[in-house]
């Protein structure tokens, strides 16, 4: 029986959707207010862009900033994550003698912005091994420390990780590298919906989070925040009308960022109806956060004992997703959605459920995630499905 939470998305009913994850999905009041200020837009173009849409802009980061813990004054909007991470890794000024410490855990669009960048400069990247399973957040805690040395510039980091699905204990590695005056730049592209956020009390130089996943703005909607000392640096990818601007009346950091040039705006300025609709439905945020969590401990409990292994982290390193290790497959050529068992999940049991290589091919891990939609006889089915394929992969 479909969820009855499912009727607010436009999500087929004829798959179960366990990958809330990697691109979210947004409900239908959610599009049907971005559907109405495309129409406000293409009413008037140049009323929209020239004379409106600054002080909407305005009201989209008014909602936000507090929902992120942030002053309005530190968020600029960015199109996703992977164009945060590049907006403050390009405008780095980075030699020869700088070290740039990352996790192995890093999603690979953000760690391939970080080796462009290391190359131009000539700069070192240096990766923490980070075990998974892993015992508890102490041991990442200790592994990114002992790899500081006197020339590291910048931490890159995920806040959750996106194939295994753990939260890393960044409060406590920021406040020690600010200690020794390392800024560091954090992949927060899961975060925001999926736990509270204190981004101005956290103390990160930078941060960087979607909105299309866990707060099911449309895509396209993401932030960047950056630190008040460090906002006079930092510049958008796209360089566009607001570098030369001589206005008083808004400051840089938003001239250069609300302006990339003509483009869609109305993602990000749906995220006020996200931010009311999703809290509205699941009873408050604190309720929708607290109920994704414990479906997606319920999931991995459920997937755990029906493949016979051992919890692979620590509850409280988990949020609305989780992943655990499958049995070794066999070896692959990969492509984007790659693994063949996805494949097979998806095509002859209509599950849509992420497996991914990790570390490396032929070890994999097989994500879940908790969105108000699902429920536990999904991953019920999940693991039955499991059962029968497992042994042809």
């Amino acid at each position: 029986m479909m969820s009855r939470m499912k009727e607010h998305w436009l999500l087929d009913p004829a798959i179960t959707f366990l990958n809330h994850g990697s691109f979210g999905a947004a409900p239908k009041v959610v599009l049907a207010k971005q559907n109405e200020l495309r129409t406000q837009l293409e009413r008037e173009p140049v009323r929209f862009m020239v004379r409106e849409l600054e002080p909407l802009l305005d009201d989209a980061r008014a909602a936000l900033a507090p929902f992120v813990g942030a002053d309005p004054a530190s968020i600029a909007f960015v199109p996703n994550a992977t164009a945060g991470v590049n907006a403050v890794l390009r405008s780095l000024d980075l030699d020869r003698h700088d070290e740039l410490l990352v996790t192995t855990h890093e999603y690979n669009a953000s760690r391939n912005a970080l080796e462009y960048v290391a190359g131009l400069a000539g700069s070192k990247v240096i990766a923490v091994e980070v075990p998974f399973p892993i015992e508890n957040e102490n041991v990442i805690v200790e592994r990114v420390l002992a790899a500081v040395t006197d020339r590291t510039r910048l931490l890159l980091i995920d806040h959750v990780t996106s194939q295994t699905g753990l939260i890393f204990p960044i409060a406590k590695i920021i406040a020690a590298l600010n200690a020794r005056g390392i800024d560091t730049l954090v992949d927060g592209a899961h975060a925001p919906g999926m736990f509270p956020l204190h981004l101005d009390a956290l103390g990160a130089a930078y941060y960087t989070g979607n909105l299309h996943k866990w707060v099911c703005a449309p895509k396209g909607a993401a932030f960047l925040y950056v630190r008040e000392n460090r906002r006079i640096g930092i510049r958008p990818v796209v360089i566009s009308h607001g570098a030369n601007a001589t206005r008083t009346d808004r400051s840089r950091f938003h001239l250069e960022f609300d302006w990339p040039g003509t483009f869609d705006p109305t993602a990000i300025l749906s995220v006020p109806t996200a931010l009311q609709f999703i809290g509205n439905l699941g009873g408050g945020w604190p309720e929708v956060m607290r109920r994704n969590h414990e479906l997606a401990l319920r999931a991995r409990d459920l997937l755990c004992h029906r493949l016979g292994i051992s919890h692979p982290a620590p509850d409280d390193m988990l949020g609305s997703m989780a992943a655990v290790p499958l049995p070794e497959g066999k070896p692959y050529v990969p492509t984007l959605y790659g693994d063949p068992l996805q494949d097979a999940l998806f095509y002859e049991h209509n599950i849509e459920v992420p497996i991914h290589p990790w570390p490396r091919q032929p070890k994999r891990v097989l994500r879940v995630s908790a969105q108000l939609y699902n429920e536990i006889g999904e991953y019920d089915k999940l693991a039955d499905a499991l059962e029968e394929l497992l042994p042809r992969f």
